[in-house]
C-alpha cells in the first residue's frame, strides 16, 4: 500500500542543509524557489530522499503546520556503508553524539545539520548467512 515515506524538514534556509548533505552524497534533485533562495527541495542519494522546506512556506500550507514548523525538531537516521567515510566528509561539522557502538551492533555518530536538526549516521555489521 505505502510506496514511500519521506520526511519534510523545516528550516529557515535550505542551502546550508543541502551543502551539509552534499558532503555525504546527496544532491538537490528538485527545487522550488522562494524569493532569492530555495523554498523547497528534494535531496536524493540512491533511493534515499529527504525533503527540505522553509518554515515560511510550510506556514502557508496550513494553520496547523505553522506551530509544528517552529517547534518540532526532526531526528533523521541514515544507514551508511562506511561510517569512517561519513566522519571524514563531515569533518568540522558539529558532532552531537560521538561515535559509539550500540547494543544491536551498529556504529553510530550524530551531527547537528545547519538547520538545527539532528542526523544520526549508522553502519550496521554485515549480515551473516
Amino acid at each position: 500500500m505505502i510506496q514511500s515515506l519521506t520526511p519534510v524538514v523545516p528550516v529557515e534556509r535550505i542551502e546550508p542543509s543541502a551543502a551539509f548533505f552534499a558532503k555525504v552524497g546527496f544532491a538537490v534533485t528538485v527545487s522550488v524557489p522562494e524569493d532569492d533562495h530555495m523554498g523547497f527541495a528534494i535531496l536524493s542519494s540512491g533511493t534515499a530522499e529527504v525533503m527540505y522546506q522553509t518554515r515560511s512556506l510550510i506556514e502557508e500550507d496550513s494553520e496547523a503546520f505553522k506551530a509544528a514548523a517552529q517547534t518540532t525538531p526532526v531526528l533523521l537516521f541514515v544507514q551508511v556503508d562506511d561510517i569512517e567515510a561519513v566522519e571524514a566528509a563531515l569533518q568540522g561539522e558539529e558532532i552531537v553524539m560521538p561515535r559509539r557502538e550500540t547494543f544491536y551492533g551498529s556504529k553510530e555518530t550524530g551531527y547537528r545539520e545547519p538547520g538545527g536538526h539532528i542526523v544520526t549516521f549508522a553502519q550496521f555489521p554485515p549480515q551473516e548467512g
